[in-house]
């Protein structure tokens, strides 16, 4: 008989407690390693898109966005998405809406980001709705830099992967089909 996954072992002996403390526990673990090695790089690795990905991972790794392959592609894409509004609109100059106010150009750009993300996320059929933050969070200037956006890109792919090989450690596999 095989081995039974320690979210379900968690579930079946702890009900919803178990599960919450499943998914917290590692949730705290990925983000923290994750932040960790912003600490050690003086480089943005924490950043607010990440933790809705490993809420997925961990709270809900059977639903189609939370697969490893949908969260690769919707970053990527709300990071390409962001990018091109940011410099297409001209505001990589521009001081990040948090600090400098938000503008009509910052407006346009944050709108038409998440649409692109949107449309190419659900043309290719791989929704993963935290990629809307991480086109926002570019788009409107908060990490723009191509350094910036390097480490945005290096700590998506660590928290995928450390976050998948810990759920596929502990037993928990992705959602499959189409």
């Amino acid at each position: 008989m095989p081995k039974q996954a320690m979210h379900a072992r968690l579930a079946e002996s702890k009900g919803r407690l178990g599960s919450s403390l499943y998914a917290a526990i590692l949730c705290l673990l990925v983000l923290a390693a994750s932040g960790g090695i912003g600490l050690a790089l003086k480089s943005p690795w924490l950043f607010p898109s990440l933790g809705p990905t490993v809420m997925l991972f961990f709270e809900s790794p059977q639903l189609k966005s939370a697969r490893p392959a949908n969260a690769l592609i919707g970053h990527l894409v709300g990071l390409a998405a962001g990018a091109a509004c940011l410099y297409g609109f001209g505001l990589q100059h521009q001081a990040a809406t948090p600090v400098g106010g938000l503008s009509l150009t910052h407006v346009a750009a944050g709108a038409l980001s998440v649409a692109l993300t949107t449309l190419v996320l659900t043309w290719t059929n791989k929704p993963h709705p935290p990629a809307g933050a991480t086109t926002l969070i570019i788009s409107l200037g908060i990490l723009s830099t191509p350094a910036e956006l390097l480490s945005m890109l290096g700590a998506i792919i660590f928290i995928t992967v450390l976050g998948w090989g810990l759920n596929l450690l502990l037993g928990t596999k992705p959602a499959t089909g189409k």
